[in-house]
């Protein structure tokens, strides 16, 4: 059996361990994407005039950017986990 698939193709098979390394990666890929965006948006609304450091306004203006992120994306997975757990989403 070779790492792509198991035995030969017939059936078009994967091997387990590569989808759960193709998933892994999908995940790291999907947070980076998000990571990415965060810091895009907070950016464009925070840093109006970039400088050698960050003053105190254009601190709390991140720290309340991602916060906010956070809160949100968190609502929106237990909202998404709730309905996958009562069938709502199928």
């Amino acid at each position: 059996m070779d790492s792509f698939g198991s035995g030969g193709g017939a059936g078009g098979q994967i091997d387990p361990h590569m989808q759960h390394f193709i998933e892994a990666e999908t995940q790291k890929q999907r947070f980076q994407q998000l990571v990415h965006g965060l810091t895009d948006t907070c950016w464009e609304k925070c840093m109006d005039r970039p400088s050698t450091k960050l003053d105190g306004r254009t601190e709390t203006c991140f720290v309340n950017c991602v916060e906010r992120f956070i809160d949100t994306s968190n609502f929106v997975l237990n909202r998404l986990q709730s309905k996958a757990g009562t069938g709502e989403l199928h």
